[in-house]
Parts: C-alpha cells; sequence; structure tokens
C-alpha cells in the first residue's frame, strides 16, 4: 500500500496545472511569496503570515504547510494544490472539509504571487477545485470568505454562483476588519465550458471520503 498517495492526484485545466503540495514545490512557493502576494498596506489574510517572510525566510509557511500536511485525516482534511503555469509555480489554492461523508461540504482558500495577479488564474484554480469537489467527491456546498473589501476575490465568487452567507469580525493586525462568508451551492455552480482533468483519484480517494 502506498503511504501518501495524494503525491499520484492531478487536476488540469485549460492553463494550469494543480499537485498537491511536496517539499521541493513549497520551495519554490516561498520564492513566489517572497517576490510579493499582494499590497504591503493591505492584509487579505486572517493570519499575516507574509508580514513574517522578511525576517524568517519562509520558514513559517513550510511548518504551516507540512502542519496541514501532517494533521491529515479523513475526517478533517485539506489538499493543498501547488499552481503551475507553463511549469511555473504561481501560487495555491486548498479545499478542505470536516466530516465530509456526513456533511457533503468543503472550503477552499487561495493565493497567486502578485506578478500572476489580473490574467483570471484565480478563477480558473478556483474553478479547478470545486469541479473536483463537485463532480469527483460528490460534494454539496462549497464554502469561501472574503474581505469585504478585497474586490478581486469577492468578484470571483459573484461571477461562480456564491452568495453572502453572514459576516465576522477579524483582527489581523489589531484592527477590526469585516469578513464576508460565501456559500455556493452544487446547483447554483456557474460553470464555464472546459472540465478539469482529473487523475489518480483512484489511488486517494479512500483518504478523502472514507
Amino acid at each position: 500500500m502506498d503511504a501518501w498517495p495524494l503525491r499520484h492526484l492531478v487536476l488540469r485545466t485549460p492553463r494550469l496545472e494543480l499537485r498537491p503540495d511536496d517539499d521541493a514545490g513549497l520551495f519554490e512557493l516561498v520564492r513566489v511569496a517572497q517576490a510579493g502576494v499582494h499590497d504591503p498596506s493591505e492584509m487579505p489574510f486572517n493570519v499575516p503570515w507574509t508580514d513574517t517572510l522578511a525576517d524568517d525566510g519562509g520558514l513559517g509557511m513550510l511548518q504551516h504547510f507540512w502542519g496541514t500536511r501532517a494533521r491529515f485525516t479523513a475526517k478533517d482534511w485539506v489538499i493543498t494544490f501547488i499552481v503551475r503555469h507553463e511549469g511555473r509555480v504561481i501560487g495555491v489554492q486548498d479545499v478542505g472539509a470536516r466530516e465530509f461523508e456526513v456533511l457533503r461540504e468543503v472550503s477552499t482558500g487561495s493565493w497567486l504571487g502578485r506578478e500572476f495577479h489580473g490574467h483570471g488564474f484565480g478563477t480558473e484554480m478556483r474553478v479547478a477545485v470545486l469541479q473536483f469537489a463537485f463532480d469527483h467527491l460528490g460534494a454539496r456546498i462549497a464554502r469561501s470568505a472574503a474581505w469585504q473589501g478585497n474586490h478581486a476575490s469577492n468578484r470571483v465568487s459573484a461571477k461562480l454562483g456564491y452568495v453572502h452567507d453572514g459576516t465576522m469580525g477579524l483582527a489581523p493586525r489589531g484592527e477590526r476588519l469585516e469578513h464576508v462568508r460565501l456559500r455556493l451551492d452544487e446547483a447554483n455552480f456557474v460553470r464555464p465550458e472546459w472540465k478539469v482533468a482529473v487523475e489518480g483519484l483512484a489511488e486517494c480517494v479512500h483518504l478523502i471520503t472514507s
């Protein structure tokens, strides 16, 4: 039996390839993050991890992803997909769930290196994991969230059929910001003309849905 069959999983879209994280990919991802992820005057993440990159060289990033991988169980899992365009790492897209067999819900999160913003990659990689979850895993609901002022992320969500599902206050830099919760039911998913190609699911599906 393969000790880590998730390493065989691949999602492919018209322009992107998504694979679960491995150390070589994570080292590339650190370099992407160090080149810039967002306007330094803003903080789009709940945990302000980009603020520490200059101090720790990306160690905190690596520890976060290693920890996520180490905690993986069928009842509480996150798959962190490293996203590549033309062989180059450009960002990360995750999808995760708790008690998936019962709830049939997933949540997603993502970021792109700043130089890759504005090309539609964020939409394409989120569509990839949504199709993966709805069409290949049998999910019924997908959840996401973004700051009220994160217009790019909220535009993507609206375009794909998400609806607002309440708000909550968070303070990643010590100042209250409004976090908008978003919900997408499978029936309301606005699909593109293309379909994601999924490879290697048979080898690892028992880790996700059992």
